[in-house]
């Protein structure tokens, strides 16, 4: 599938910040994201992976249209969303979606769960009042919890359960592509690996495109079947997964599979 196919495109994207200066030097320019060109097609599943401090949460920021590029540009569906003010966005943000890393961030906790998942189709005006009631039960349903939890707050449940929750409240509108940042590093080991089956499944059954954004290479390898790897904001080397990570040609990315744990330490 060619470029001009592609779900989302992101093209020379550039983004730098004022960095305060220290012990009398005046600020500084830190470039964040530096050339970053990339493409996502229909049901496809492309991991970001890096250290600290390599962009990756900029490039998700950018990618979601939460921040505007000093250059390049982002296309969702051929749609110009890096460009676009906020009010030309807003509609097509149905059709894409993100899971942040801290679910406790992002439920308010002085709403009940049906509340929550539902909010997207609110925002969106999509169905009657008890089409979003049947559509939060289905969800709840999918992502593993009973659907008495809709009656309930986020503070009754641990973190893989308002994981869960945010992933279900992700896909209420049924979105084209789930953008996700930094999904199981809260969590510990044993949850990570059902949120992750969690996920897996779901792409399969809605044939959802998927930019999972991570510095642990385990995490990508099971979910992605390309994988792009970032160092000081650009990105060094790319391909099919298996590929990159069983022959690494770059230091920087083979220095990554050495400091991390092995797909059969989990």
């Amino acid at each position: 599938m060619s470029k001009a196919d592609a779900l989302m495109v992101a093209d020379n994207l550039h983004r730098s910040y004022l960095r305060r200066g220290t012990r009398g030097a005046g600020p500084s320019t830190a470039e964040a994201v530096a050339g970053v060109t990339l493409h996502i097609d229909p049901a496809d599943t492309l991991g970001i992976v890096g250290g600290s401090g390599a962009g990756k949460s900029t490039l998700a920021r950018l990618l979601l249209a939460l921040e505007r590029p000093d250059r390049g540009i982002v296309l969702f569906e051929g749609h110009p969303i890096s460009q676009w003010p906020e009010s030309r966005v807003r509609p097509l943000r149905q059709r894409f979606q993100a899971v942040f890393q801290d679910p406790s961030l992002s439920l308010d906790p002085c709403l009940r769960i049906g509340t929550i998942i539902a909010e997207p189709l609110v925002a969106h005006a999509i169905g009657a009042k008890a089409d979003r009631r049947k559509r939060v039960a289905d969800l709840l349903d999918q992502v593993g919890l009973p659907r008495t939890a809709e009656d309930r707050h986020p503070s009754e449940f641990s973190g893989g359960e308002r994981q869960r929750i945010a992933i279900a409240r992700a896909l209420a509108t049924r979105p084209k592509l789930l953008i996700l940042d930094e999904p199981v590093s809260s969590l510990d080991v044993s949850v990570q690996a059902q949120i992750l089956e969690l996920l897996s499944e779901l792409r399969r059954q809605y044939e959802i495109a998927v930019i999972l954004i991570s510095h642990d290479l385990t995490v990508v390898r099971e979910v992605c079947e390309r994988v792009a790897v970032m160092h000081h904001g650009a990105i060094i080397e790319g391909g099919l997964t298996d590929s990159v990570l069983g022959h690494p040609q770059h230091p920087y990315t083979r220095a990554l599979i050495d400091a991390g744990p092995h797909i059969n330490d989990r």
